[in-house]
């Protein structure tokens, strides 16, 4: 009989930790997985390297490095991308008008900048993501679940992309090591 009591003591406390920890922290919801995700493609270094990140301490010259093969993508060709469609996917959530678009992809990628171009490209970038993240927290419910797909959708394609970014400056060696996942 002892040995029960204990043992009925013993998970009752554990059960009893278990409900406390859980009560402390309230359980994700669509929205702030949503904003994580968004949040560890743009700036919080998580389980891969961040858009911020991935373009840190580029000169224009290094951004406009390609492997030999003109039909591949630059850096700067990347980023000026991930801005045009970021804007693109904002307006929409805003339930404003896109900017004018052909509907070829290939025009959004856009041309080599200089450096001045190229420092506003990065900045460009950070804006929009930022915007983004700021959409998310601010959106009401009904809002935000009409675009939910679509948010999601958008941190798969950052993701991507910067995965392409950090691919190329190892194949150009601007990437320091430092900065990837320990």
């Amino acid at each position: 009989m002892r040995k029960f009591s204990l043992s009925a003591l013993l998970l009752t406390f554990v059960a009893a930790a278990a409900v406390a920890q859980s009560a402390s922290k309230p359980a994700p919801t669509l929205k702030s997985i949503l904003l994580s995700q968004l949040k560890s493609t743009h700036n919080e270094q998580d389980w891969f390297v961040p858009a911020s990140k991935s373009v840190v301490g580029l000169t224009a010259q290094q951004a406009a490095w390609k492997e030999g093969n003109n039909t591949n993508h630059s850096i700067s060709q990347l980023v000026q991308h991930l801005v045009f469609w970021n804007r693109q996917q904002l307006a929409r959530w805003k339930g404003e008008k896109p900017a004018a678009f052909s509907g070829k992809n290939d025009e959004t990628f856009g041309n080599n900048l200089d450096q001045a171009a190229w420092e506003k490209a990065v900045k460009d970038l950070d804006a929009v993501l930022t915007d983004m993240e700021k959409w998310v927290e601010s959106a009401d419910d009904a809002s935000f679940q009409k675009q939910a797909d679509n948010v999601a959708h958008v941190s798969a394609h950052n993701a991507y992309h910067t995965g392409q970014i950090v691919y190329i400056r190892k194949q150009e060696g601007s990437w320091d090591t430092e900065k990837g996942v320990k």
